[in-house]
């Protein structure tokens, strides 16, 4: 069994930074992707970014140049660093590990608003 436990949202102006983090707990292998999806209100959900094994990052096109994503493999920690954030940006923040079955966290909300 896994667990992702969700931190670091909140409410930001755009052109704001805010920096995501994902704790996992029970049994992790490095090998298994892990990153960020997000949900926008009446919007289906959407990969962000996702790290694979060796470190290679996949990113949505939407984001890159602004989001990094980076990850602990000794603390079994994922995080989203967001620069530049649009209020299309907007969305609840799901972490996810892509383990048999797949594991997603509970969500973190993130508002880019004035």
């Amino acid at each position: 069994q896994v667990q992702l436990v969700e931190s670091g949202g909140g409410l930001v102006q755009p052109g704001g930074s805010l920096r995501l983090s994902c704790a996992a707990s029970g049994v992790i292998f490095s090998f298994n992707a892990m990153g960020w999806y997000r949900q926008a209100p009446g919007k289906q959900r959407e990969l962000v970014a996702l790290i694979q094994s060796g470190s290679s990052t996949n990113y949505a096109d939407s984001v890159k140049g602004r989001f990094t994503c980076s990850r602990d493999y000794a603390k079994n920690m994922v995080y989203l660093q967001m620069n530049s954030l649009k209020p299309e940006d907007t969305a609840t923040y799901y972490c996810y590990y892509n383990g048999r079955p797949e594991y997603w966290g509970q969500g973190t909300q993130v508002t880019v608003s004035s």
